[in-house]
């Protein structure tokens, strides 16, 4: 089991944009989904994505058969690993909602994504995924994958009076989270 330090907003290893994974089922792209899964596990995360370990690959993981802690009303997203993904949105609908990041420890913002999307990418044997989702399951995903291109969510906020230390903001889940 192999947890990993989470790079924080700031560092400009979070900026920058991915590269995709050429070769799939290697011992290395392996050990990288099982050192994300350890350390997402590790911190209740609802997803975590290579470069915020400080890997510039295009990986990202995310989703628990159980409830997580940080965010305890909000459905399960199935258990995913996806690489190279590639997000379409289905319609101009956005919902705005709350989220968090393990990049940014103790705050929570209302940042707008779209509503429903379809991501396509592959697993980390290389099989396709091609999955059409909305709601929270889509919020993740379009989180995560911003990871990739250099974004962290508080760069989505169109309105910071929404904007605030979680502790504050949401004082019950405050007390159960690990960042």
């Amino acid at each position: 089991m192999t947890i990993h330090s989470i790079l924080k907003m700031g560092d400009e290893r979070l900026l920058r944009t991915a590269r995709p994974v050429d070769t799939f089922g290697t011992p290395e792209l392996l050990q990288l989904v099982e050192d994300l899964r350890d350390t997402m596990r590790a911190v209740n995360g609802a997803g975590l994505a290579a470069p915020q370990i400080g890997v510039d690959l295009q990986v990202v993981l995310f989703g628990s058969t159980e409830r997580n802690p940080r965010y305890p009303d909000r459905p399960l997203v199935p258990p995913t690993v996806l690489v190279n993904p590639c997000i379409t949105p289905l319609g101009d609908e956005e919902e705005e909602d709350w989220e968090g990041c393990l990049s940014v420890p103790g705050l929570r913002g209302v940042v707008p994504r779209w509503s429903r999307i379809r991501y396509t990418g592959f697993d980390e044997q290389g099989l396709p995924i091609d999955r059409t989702v909305e709601g929270f399951h889509a919020r993740v995903v379009q989180h995560e994958c911003d990871h990739l291109i250099g974004k962290l969510y508080p760069m989505r906020i169109r309105d910071f009076s929404r904007f605030g230390y979680t502790e504050v903001l949401f004082p019950d889940i405050a007390d159960q989270e690990d960042d």
